[in-house]
């Protein structure tokens, strides 16, 4: 999986548990939602864990210092620079 394919599926992730969290707040009591919601959060920790280990970190505040001599988010992109936004191209926006 590239890059850009790791942080994809991770927005959908993201988006996923996003929405399901929106949904219990007015179905609280829905069992198949909650089993979901807890399946979508632990394959979007894993992915980012592979992705943070592989690419580096993606926040400042909850990524582990893996380098004790460099602070390593500095060494990847901003989220204002162009690399570290995610390509759609090619793909049909809805």
């Amino acid at each position: 999986m590239t890059q850009n394919d790791m942080m994809t599926k991770l927005m959908e992730l993201d988006f996923i548990s996003l929405d399901l969290g929106l949904f219990l707040n007015t179905h609280p009591d829905n069992n198949e939602a909650i089993d979901t919601y807890n399946q979508v959060i632990t394959a979007a920790d894993a992915l980012r864990l592979k992705y943070e280990e592989k690419y580096g970190p993606l926040c400042s505040f909850r990524s582990y210092a893996t380098n004790t001599e460099q602070w390593q988010w500095m060494d990847t992109p901003w989220p204002w620079q162009k690399d570290a936004n995610v390509s759609f191209a090619g793909k049909e926006c809805i």
